[in-house]
């Protein structure tokens, strides 16, 4: 597997190496021990999710605040996401930075997304479903989020604001203006 860092630090892109032949493909999802060894990095999901929407709906920005936070690796099994994590850590030199990202069924790629991050994605295709393995499990009091479209974020998203279809509640997150956010920065 080939594991790249993003702009935003601890973050990375992963691109499984498939093999193939007459009968199909095989790849493996994710290697603990090979990843460890090119990050540093020790992640043991305890908790995998997964999730299917239409095209134009917008998930997120999700995270977890402590002590609940959370280490996710995302990837599509069917269809096409733009994945996008904001870094939420104040002592981070990417601390309000965003990174973007396109997972498709057909790339197999995936996103590390470290403790500290908000996590969101819009449904590009027809309809997808999202895999997450998660370190942590999932605590309802200890959710929250930002909002999607803040404009100090200036995120890009591929698809226009009218086609996009939010839950109730991911319409009501604040902006990242004036908040303060408790995360460490583990660099």
């Amino acid at each position: 597997m080939e594991v790249i860092e993003t702009k935003l630090k601890g973050a990375f892109a992963i691109q499984p190496k498939l093999f193939h032949d007459n009968r199909g493909y095989f790849f493996e999802w994710f290697n603990a021990k090979k990843f460890e060894g090119e990050t540093g990095i020790h992640f043991q999901p305890v908790q995998f999710n997964s999730s299917k929407s239409t095209k134009g709906v917008l998930r997120g920005l999700h995270y977890q605040e402590d002590p609940a936070c959370q280490t996710k690796l995302v990837a599509v099994t069917q269809g096409i996401i733009q994945d996008v994590i904001v870094d939420l850590r104040p002592d981070s030199p990417s601390y309000g930075m965003y990174h973007s990202e396109i997972i498709s069924e057909e790339k197999k790629n995936q996103l590390f997304v470290p403790k500290g991050f908000a996590h969101g994605f819009l449904v590009l295709s027809e309809t997808a479903e999202i895999f997450y393995a998660i370190d942590d499990f999932y605590s309802p009091g200890h959710e929250n989020g930002v909002m999607y479209n803040d404009p100090s974020l200036n995120i890009d998203w591929q698809m226009e604001p009218d086609q996009i279809i939010l839950s109730d509640k991911d319409k009501v997150y604040e902006k990242m203006t004036n908040r303060t956010f408790q995360f460490k920065y583990n660099g």
